[in-house]
C-alpha cells in the first residue's frame, strides 16, 4: 500500500511503518496546504493517509475521497508514542476504508 503522512505526523515514524511505500507531505511538496487540497491531491496517489489530526474529520466531509484516513490517537505527537502504536498502524493501513477514519490507539 502507498502511505502518505501528513505533515503534524513525526516524519521518523516512516521508517517503521515496514512492508508499505511511505512518503511525507512536506517530502511531497505539500506542506502548508488546507487539509482539502492535501486529501485531493493525496487520493490520486496514495491509499491511505495517516495523520494525528484530531479534527480532520469535522473539517471535512471523507466520504468524497477514495481515500483511507488513519487517525493515530496516542499520549502526545513524540516518536515514541507514535512507535508503540506501530503494530496497531500497520493493522489499520491493512483494513482503513475509504472515505471513513480509522481510529489508531486510545
Amino acid at each position: 500500500m502507498k502511505v502518505l503522512l501528513d505533515e503534524c505526523v513525526d516524519s521518523r515514524l516512516a521508517g517503521h511503518i515496514r512492508g508499505h511505500t511511505v512518503a511525507t507531505a512536506a517530502a511531497h511538496g505539500w506542506a502548508g496546504l488546507t487539509n482539502g487540497e492535501l486529501l485531493r491531491l493525496a487520493q490520486a496517489e496514495f491509499d491511505v493517509f495517516v495523520t494525528v489530526d484530531r479534527n480532520l474529520s469535522f473539517q471535512q466531509h471523507l466520504p468524497k475521497f477514495s481515500i483511507a484516513v488513519v487517525l493515530i490517537s496516542s499520549k502526545s505527537n513524540r516518536i515514541d508514542d507514535l512507535i508503540a502504536l506501530v503494530p496497531a498502524l500497520l493493522a489499520s493501513i491493512e483494513a482503513a476504508p475509504k472515505g471513513a477514519v480509522t481510529r489508531v490507539g486510545a
